[in-house]
């Protein structure tokens, strides 16, 4: 019950924060891919995301995004996040952020990490990101990736 409040209220931060937000506010949709290690997996990981940023001033921003993620070996679901995400813009290109959320489907534990994001033109961006996944009673996950997006 807990894993579904969580992701209720992760879900309904990602609708609302549009309606809170200042002029300065992009929506951003990306793809992604990486690598997973823990508990005995090393795999490939791919997958798509899509979130809301709002400012919070010159020199911050804060946004959610909602996310599904595939482990590229067979018996593996597609892993369904929610999350949050709060940083310090670098320059006029750059973001430099920390990220928290909730994983559900094969694995229901949260999960925190830290990245970069770099504006590649005026709509399009890069990013690389690590996340720490803590699953209960297992051994832990870590996740290295880089996306390609679109923020507008």
């Amino acid at each position: 019950m807990k894993k579904f409040a969580v992701a209720a209220a992760l879900l309904s931060a990602v609708v609302a924060v549009p309606a809170m937000a200042a002029d300065g506010g992009e929506v951003r949709a990306e793809v992604r891919g990486g690598y997973i290690t823990g508990s005995g997996l090393d795999d490939a990981t791919i997958g798509a995301a899509a979130g809301y940023d709002f400012d919070l001033g010159s020199t911050a921003f804060a946004g959610a995004e909602i996310a599904g993620d595939k482990v590229l070996k067979d018996g593996f679901d597609v892993q369904f996040s929610a999350g949050g995400r709060v940083g310090a813009k670098v320059g006029t290109a750059g973001k430099a952020y920390v990220t928290g959320g909730y994983t559900f489907t094969d694995i229901d534990d949260p999960y925190a990490g830290v990245g970069y994001q770099h504006k590649l033109g005026q709509n399009m961006y890069a990013k690389a990101e690590y996340r720490h996944q803590f699953i209960g009673n297992f051994s832990d996950f870590d996740t290295f990736a880089v996306g390609l997006g679109v923020a507008f």
